[in-house]
């Protein structure tokens, strides 16, 4: 069986939620839609909405879950970093409730800020809900944050072994 690289998600957080999550209060980040192909050891990168309007940081994904909204609150509510009004309003049409659940956090050292992505990113938009990063884009961030992201997810580093024990 070939391991894959980490699948890279640029999620839109808004910013009181973001705080939470790198603060450790917030360890679900719950969607209405589940984004396609995200598994354990897959990454995160968090665009911050308004105020900030940033890149803050990246988060390894544990696992994703799905079920009946009420079923979800009693797997989440103390996770979550919402009220059972909030969920109960966020799923309030929905059939079906996603959580992703959030294994290890790394903020950046410096945001970077909206201005700063598009100078460098030709037609960077913040994703509506998500979008899954190209390599030239993950490239891109690599640059920007002077960091190598893919190195923050278990996932690379067993498939970087994989493809040296295949070369030998």
């Amino acid at each position: 069986m070939s391991l894959m690289p980490p699948n890279i998600l640029l999620l839109s957080i808004h910013h009181k939620y973001a705080s939470m999550i790198f603060e450790g209060d917030k360890r679900v980040e719950l969607r209405r839609v589940r984004p396609r192909h995200l598994n354990s050891g897959d990454l995160l990168l968090v665009y911050v909405t308004s105020p900030e309007q940033a890149l803050v940081g990246l988060i390894e994904v544990e696992k994703v879950i799905e079920m009946v909204p009420e079923q979800l609150w009693q797997v989440v509510k103390d996770k979550a970093g919402i009220t059972y009004a909030e969920f109960h309003k966020y799923y309030e049409k929905s059939a079906t409730g996603f959580a992703i659940f959030l294994k290890e956090t790394s903020k950046f050292n410096e945001p970077i800020k909206l201005k700063q992505l598009r100078e460098n990113w030709s037609n960077f938009q913040p994703p509506q809900c998500y979008k899954y990063l190209k390599d030239g884009e993950v490239n891109l961030v690599n640059s920007m944050t002077h960091d190598e992201i893919l190195s923050f997810s278990k996932k690379s580093k067993y498939y970087q072994t994989e493809l040296l024990l295949q070369s030998q």
